[in-house]
């Protein structure tokens, strides 16, 4: 059966509002809705953000709800609407990736297996519903960044937050082969990550919790640490900034990405009033990984 996707843009405040009303309006249809943000390098006041509500079918009823919703509450504008065709988009998005190489690291899915050389660290991922195949530019940054750093020191208390698919967390276990706790704000990529651990045979070796930021008492009973990897975002970033100092070892490393070429500079000059000591920037694309030590 084909989907219909019914979108709003609108400024973030009017999508905000937009949205919770959809929500509760189709909360017992069990249909989801999802807000996205069009641009994040933009202060609140001037971001787009946009409601995506998908329903099963040609969407025909539901076009009429939305459109009274928005009358009842004196909104202008209206959804647009797009028929889905009917896709496993997971098993077809998977298909159409190619391997990943960054350095040592192979990143594949399970129809590429026999691409593996004897020399490689691979990792296997079935992304399903969380981030991160290593097809990014931010993941595979990440992976090389990590592989440098791993070669000069040896972390042994390690970080992932938000792990996504638990690419990165994968990495570091299976480099160092020590203990990484991976943690991140959707249970459903945690339990992605878990199985996407124990495929790759690192399931002992990474633990997985659901926490948003550094929220969850595994996290400081853990601290500090001796590598922090966070594949986020920029502005998230600079406002976790104090509590990486905090969690962080002296001389400790902070490897960040999720941050484009042109928020660079903010998220360094964040980072070094937190007396973070920049190492090295990593460009891949329009994509940076930034590496900073703790004073």
């Amino acid at each position: 059966m084909p989907q219909t996707k019914f979108s709003f843009t609108a400024p973030r405040a009017l999508a905000r509002r937009v949205y919770g009303l959809v929500e509760a309006a189709f909360e017992e249809d069990g249909w989801p809705v999802a807000l996205t943000d069009i641009d994040e390098d933009k202060g609140p006041a001037q971001r787009i953000e946009t409601v995506d509500l998908y329903v099963d079918g040609d969407g025909e009823s539901e076009a009429g709800r939305l459109e009274r919703l928005l009358e009842q509450e004196g909104i202008e504008g209206r959804f647009a609407r797009e028929i889905l065709p009917d896709t496993d988009w997971v098993t077809a998005s998977l298909e159409g990736l190619t391997p990943v190489r960054a350095g040592r690291f192979l990143v594949h899915g399970s129809h590429d297996r026999d691409k593996v050389r004897a020399n490689d660290l691979a990792i296997e991922i079935e992304a399903g519903l969380a981030f991160g195949t290593g097809h990014h530019g931010t993941t595979a940054g990440c992976l090389e960044t990590i592989e440098s750093l791993v070669r000069n020191r040896q972390p042994r208390r390690v970080l992932d937050l938000g792990t996504g698919s638990a690419v990165l967390a994968i990495a570091v276990a299976k480099l160092a082969r020590v203990p990484v706790l991976a943690t991140d704000i959707d249970p459903i990529a945690v339990d992605v990550a878990r199985g996407n651990a124990r495929l790759n045979g690192v399931g002992a070796l990474v633990r997985c919790v659901t926490a948003t930021g550094f929220g969850h008492a595994e996290i400081a009973a853990r601290a500090p640490y001796d590598l922090i990897v966070a594949n986020i975002l920029a502005n998230p970033l600079m406002k976790l900034a104090p509590k990486m100092a905090v969690h962080l070892a002296p001389g400790g490393s902070l490897i960040l990405s999720g941050i484009l070429v042109r928020q660079r500079n903010a998220v360094v000059a964040t980072y070094a009033g937190q007396r973070f000591r920049h190492v090295s920037t990593l460009t891949r694309g329009d994509w940076v990984t930034i590496h900073f030590e703790r004073g």
